[in-house]
C-alpha cells in the first residue's frame, strides 16, 4: 500500500505549489490520496483538497480548482463554511457572479457570530468586490453594536465575545479602507481608538508578552526527547502544537491584542539559557522573554504569504484554517 498522506506532507506540497513549473504531480498526489483513502487523519481530507484547489488556482486552472473545492465541501459536511467561501470566491473569479454571491451571501450571517469569518471578506476583496466587502463589514458592525446597546449580555463571556467581534471587524474594515485609499470615517476612528486602548491594556498586563514560543517540527521532537518531564506541558504532536499556537493568537487578537507574534525556539538555545537549572514551565516562560526581541515573526502574515510555522505553504492553506477546525 502507498504511503499515508500526512498533514506535514500536505503542507510541503502546498509550499512546493508556490512556484512549481508543473503542478499536476502535486495535485495528483493529494487527490490520489483522498481517492484511495490514504489521508493519515481523515479530518485533513478537506484540507488536502483545498490545498490542491489552491495549487490549481495559482496555475490558472480555476475550473478544476472549483471542482476540488466542491469536493472539499462534501468531505466535511459539518464544518464546511471555509470551503464554501473558497468555492464562492472561485465562482466569482470564474465570472459566475450570481452563483458566487449566492454562496457567500448564505454565509454572511457568520460575520456577526464567528470571529474567524472575515475569510468571507477576503474572498470578496480578492474577486474585485471590495465595495461589497466593506458593506458587509459595516453591516456586521452595525448589527453587533446595536445588540450591545439594546440587549443585556447573557454572561461575561458573551460580553467579551461581542467586544472581540467588534474589534476584529473594525480592524479588518479599517485595513480594507486603507488599502482602497479611502478617507477615515467614524468606524475607522473607532478602530484606531480600540487598537490604542488594547495596546495600553496589554502593556499593563502581568501575564506575559504578546509573543508565543513556537517549536519548529524538528526542535519540537527533540525537546520532548531531551526533557520528557515537559510532555504534560505540550500537545502530543507538532501539528497539535502549531494548531494550539494559532488558536491562542486568534483568541488574543479577538480580545484586542496587538503586536502579536511568534518566536522560534531551539533545544540548543534552551539548554544554553537554562544551564544547570531544571527546565520547567517557568524556565520556558523566561526563555521566551529572552527571545522576545530576537527573531520575532509578526502575526498574522498575509493570507497569501508564507505561513509563520515555517512549512513554506501559504498561510491561508496552512495554519489559518487550523484555527477553525
Amino acid at each position: 500500500m502507498s504511503e499515508l498522506l500526512t498533514a506535514d506532507r500536505i503542507d510541503e506540497i502546498g509550499a512546493l505549489g508556490f512556484d512549481s513549473p508543473d503542478p499536476a504531480p502535486l495535485v495528483a498526489e493529494l487527490v490520489g490520496a483522498v481517492d484511495e483513502g490514504r489521508v493519515a487523519d481523515p479530518d485533513d481530507t478537506g484540507y488536502a483538497l483545498l490545498v490542491a484547489a489552491d495549487i490549481l488556482e495559482q496555475a490558472g486552472d480555476l475550473a478544476d480548482a472549483l471542482t476540488l473545492a466542491t469536493r472539499a465541501i462534501a468531505e466535511q459536511p459539518d464544518d464546511n463554511a471555509y470551503a464554501r467561501a473558497v468555492r464562492g470566491g472561485l465562482l466569482l473569479r470564474l465570472g459566475r457572479s450570481d452563483e458566487g454571491m449566492a454562496e457567500l451571501t448564505a454565509l454572511r450571517p457568520l460575520l456577526e457570530t464567528d470571529p474567524a469569518a472575515t475569510y468571507l471578506v477576503d474572498e470578496l476583496a480578492e474577486s474585485d468586490h471590495s465595495e461589497t466587502a466593506l458593506e458587509w463589514l459595516t453591516g456586521a458592525l452595525d448589527a453587533i453594536l446595536e445588540r450591545t446597546r439594546t440587549q443585556q449580555h447573557e454572561s461575561e463571556d458573551a460580553q467579551d465575545e461581542a467586544a472581540a467581534m467588534i474589534y476584529g471587524l473594525a480592524q479588518r474594515r479599517h485595513d480594507l479602507r486603507e488599502e482602497l485609499g479611502l478617507p477615515h470615517d467614524e468606524y475607522d476612528n473607532l478602530a484606531d481608538r480600540l487598537r490604542a486602548a488594547s495596546s495600553h491594556a496589554l502593556d499593563a498586563l502581568d501575564d506575559g508578552p504578546a509573543t508565543l514560543l513556537y517549536w519548529p517540527q524538528a526542535e519540537f521532537n527533540a525537546l520532548l526527547m531531551r526533557w520528557p518531564a515537559l510532555v504534560d506541558s505540550y500537545p502530543k504532536t507538532w501539528d497539535e502544537h502549531r494548531t494550539q499556537i494559532e488558536r491562542a493568537l486568534v483568541e488574543a487578537s479577538g480580545l484586542g491584542g496587538g503586536d502579536l507574534g511568534v518566536v522560534a525556539a531551539t533545544v540548543a538555545g534552551l539548554a544554553a539559557f537554562a544551564g544547570d537549572n531544571p527546565v520547567d514551565e517557568e524556565t520556558l516562560d523566561e526563555y521566551a522573554d529572552s527571545l522576545d526581541e530576537v527573531g520575532l515573526t509578526a502575526w498574522p502574515p498575509g493570507r497569501n504569504d508564507a505561513c509563520w510555522c515555517g512549512s513554506g505553504a501559504k498561510y491561508k492553506k496552512c495554519c489559518l484554517p487550523r484555527s477553525r477546525s
